[in-house]
């Protein structure tokens, strides 16, 4: 008879800082069949360690399965010209 998936607990690491959002105190650890992995409950970031404890990627970023990136909010204000007195025209 198999048994399913080895989980342990989820644990938060002291002191540990979120790679992707840097809040502090906020990584939980937990086991999966033996294989390290870790998840910030501030930003969602999860990821898998490897056995020097360096993050595994899931994929290779690519053009395809990356967004690009949203241009920055601009602030659009009207402007209003007023006639330069000194550039009329003379009467012909």
């Amino acid at each position: 008879m198999s048994e399913g998936p080895v989980i342990t607990k989820k644990r938060f690491i002291a002191g540990a800082v979120c790679p992707a959002c840097s809040e502090p105190d906020k990584l939980m650890m937990w086991n999966e069949d033996l294989v390290p992995h870790r998840e910030c409950v501030a930003c969602g970031y999860s990821d898998t360690l490897n056995e020097q404890g360096l993050s595994v990627p899931k994929e290779l970023g690519t053009r395809v399965n990356t967004s690009a990136p949203k241009p920055a909010a601009t602030k659009v204000q009207a402007v209003q010209f007023f006639p330069n007195p000194k550039l009329k025209k003379k009467p012909e």
